[in-house]
């Protein structure tokens, strides 16, 4: 693992760069002006949550560049630091409270998602090479997934694992305009991995562009983003870790005027939902209804993740930037418990 233990200032401060150009962070919509940070409140109930008074802080700026974003964070509890991806650098980052940012490793392969398994294994979504792939122990690399019936898969992008121990993982082909050949697959797909990493399952081909994914509390649903239709999906799982295709519904709408859509999701808890969309973060209770919203004044949330001594610091990645708020109710922890 190549290390460094610190990060040029022209990187983590300096300004963000041009317009980024994926799609799939809904472009900074015409006349469009940054918009002060600040809390929406749409209910009650948000008020057990979140203060509409709690200060949403940048941490660094200058991250992702003009191709793409700061993604993926994740908590790493017992050495208090959080790992991000800034992708098309083709690095990981680390961000530890009071110190800033620095590089951890590089390259990833551009990886994208980020998560640990039962054991505390880094598991990561790879742009290049195409795969899902768990870092042991002792640094190596085991490949989980990369291919579906002798097809390359397509560009892994989130990643959940349940108590189980098996992985899921969501995979757009996000570059549409990339000639395709004759290994690649023909659908986006949304995939199971068993625990021992010998059953590899396609749940569902049906979205558009399949993105950031997570468990209810207890596990009974799995929420799946659609970035392009701008909607979150919400299917009860099987006794076997499939889906349920006849419980298959829209769970939260999250388009609006302002730009941004369904990317990274987490899930605290109490079952709220937080997700970004239009405008900022949303937050959803269990049957979806907008409870509120965390404005942070950038056109794109990329992911979320919860994380701090007591899981009540919300991090969030923006194309350049990585921030946080105070929550009142934990997240769900990473790794996740095993159920006996």
């Amino acid at each position: 693992m190549h290390t460094r233990d610190s990060i040029s200032r022209r990187h983590v401060l300096g300004t963000g760069g041009a317009a980024a150009v994926m799609a799939l962070a809904a472009g900074i919509q015409k006349g469009w002006t940054q918009t002060a940070k600040h809390i929406d409140q749409y209910g009650p109930e948000l008020e057990k949550i979140i203060s509409v008074s709690e200060p949403i802080e940048e941490l660094a700026s200058g991250l992702g560049g003009e191709l793409g974003p700061a993604e993926g964070p994740v908590w790493w509890k017992e050495s208090g630091f959080l790992l991000f991806s800034d992708i098309h650098a083709s690095r990981r980052m680390k961000y530890t409270p009071g110190q800033g940012v620095s590089i951890f490793k590089e390259p990833t392969n551009r990886a994208n998602g980020l998560t640990r398994d039962l054991q505390g294994r880094l598991v990561a979504c790879e742009h290049d090479s195409r795969r899902v792939t768990r870092q042991e122990l002792d640094g190596s690399i085991t490949v989980i997934a990369n291919s579906y019936q002798g097809r390359q898969l397509n560009r892994p992008n989130d990643v959940v694992v349940k108590s189980d121990g098996s992985i899921y993982f969501t995979d757009p082909w996000s570059l549409a305009t990339a000639a395709p050949n004759q290994w690649d697959l023909n659908f986006n797909g949304v995939y199971r991995v068993s625990a021992d990493l010998g059953t590899l399952t396609l749940l569902v081909d049906d979205f558009l562009i399949p993105n950031g994914l997570a468990f209810s509390t207890d596990e009974s649903v799995l929420y799946i983003n659609d970035t392009r239709r701008g909607h979150i999906r919400a299917f009860n799982l099987l006794p076997n870790g499939t889906l349920a295709k006849q419980t298959d519904r829209v769970f939260a709408d999250l388009r609006g005027p302002e730009p941004g859509v369904p990317d990274g999701m987490k899930v605290d808890v109490a079952g709220n939902v937080y997700c970004g969309g239009a405008g900022g973060i949303y937050v959803l209770d269990p049957q979806g209804k907008k409870l509120g919203r965390i404005v942070h004044g950038e056109n794109a949330t990329t992911n979320i993740a919860f994380g701090g001594d007591d899981w009540k610091t919300l991090y969030f990645t923006n194309r350049t930037k990585l921030g946080r708020v105070k929550v009142k109710i934990p997240g769900v922890p990473v790794p996740v418990a095993k159920k006996a």
